[in-house]
């Protein structure tokens, strides 16, 4: 078994799950949604893309660049969330609903990741 792999595999999944797990909820209730398991989302995701600046791959540019994605939406969200709270003076309906939106455009982006790594181990294998 290859440990570099298992990591590389155990970042993709888990950014996929944390981000999964802040989207769930009604899409404009701040308490649905919590700003801790957001930025967990957002350092693993990071993570997740340092792990993939060594694969010079087609399929690895592909991989990278669904976690550059992931990372922009996850960044404009968590500045939202921040602004919205900090500036202007409280978490709206509108202003959470933008969040959350972002934070599935991110998920929508790790989960084409996931594919695209089920899809480099089958090619792998075989």
């Amino acid at each position: 078994m290859n440990r570099e792999k298992v990591i590389f595999a155990f970042f993709i999944v888990l950014a996929l799950t944390l981000n999964f797990g802040f989207f769930l909820g009604e899409i404009d209730k701040e308490i649905h949604h919590n700003v801790f398991e957001l930025f967990a989302a957002l350092v693993v995701s990071m993570i997740c893309t340092v792990l993939k600046f060594g694969d010079r791959t087609h399929l690895g540019a592909l991989m990278l660049a669904t976690s550059l994605v992931a990372d922009l939406q996850l960044v404009i969200a968590a500045f939202l969330w921040g602004f919205a709270e900090q500036i202007s003076g409280g978490m709206s309906g509108s202003m959470m609903s933008s969040v959350v939106s972002l934070s599935g455009g991110a998920l929508l982006a790790n989960v084409i990741s996931v594919i695209l790594l089920v899809v480099e181990t089958i090619v792998v294998r075989r």
